[in-house]
């Protein structure tokens, strides 16, 4: 069975006590900063290896490594088989700066998107430019009709628009 769908099973198990589960990914929470201190401390530096060796390098198992690279995956100049890859599958850790800040904006990541490390790699404007760029990525905006006051709420509650999400606005 290839890696991730072997994390997988573990990180997304139903059967798990969810104390367990909550325990599991804080646990991994705490690693992954650890690992992104680590990467961001030296941004340009061609962090390449096997699962297995890039896995004792930041002193991890193979299934935390795994769920590293599945999170970092979309960040990376060149993506790695994360579908496909088992311990000995060549791997690398070569992030877009920009792309890697984003994607951690975009999973509400602050743990890492504060990171100590972003500031010398981007300047504050820098930054809040690029998390603006991506909080305004997911925005979904509507051309045409006003909802009126007495209309149903288009977050479909049933609510008339005033009594829903209209109250505050």
């Amino acid at each position: 069975m290839a890696l991730l769908a072997e994390w997988h099973k573990i990180a997304y198990n139903e059967k798990m006590d969810k104390g367990q589960l909550q325990k599991l990914w804080n646990d991994y929470f705490l690693i992954e900063k650890a690992i992104y201190e680590k990467l961001l401390s030296n941004p340009d530096e061609k962090v390449e290896g096997t699962v297995k060796e890039l896995a004792e390098r930041y002193e991890v198992d193979i299934m935390t490594m795994t769920a590293f690279l599945d999170g970092i995956n979309d960040s990376l100049v060149n993506k790695n088989p994360i579908d496909t890859m088992e311990e000995d599958t060549p791997v690398n850790l070569i992030f877009d700066k920009e792309l890697l800040y984003k994607n951690m904006v975009d999973a509400k990541a602050d743990w890492l998107y504060e990171l100590p490390m972003w500031d010398d790699i981007f300047d504050e404007e820098k930054k809040k430019k690029l998390y603006l760029e991506q909080k305004k990525s997911g925005t979904v905006r509507r051309e045409g009709k006003k909802i009126g006051r007495n209309d149903p709420c288009p977050c479909g509650s049933g609510k008339k628009y005033k009594q829903c999400c209209g109250k505050n606005a």
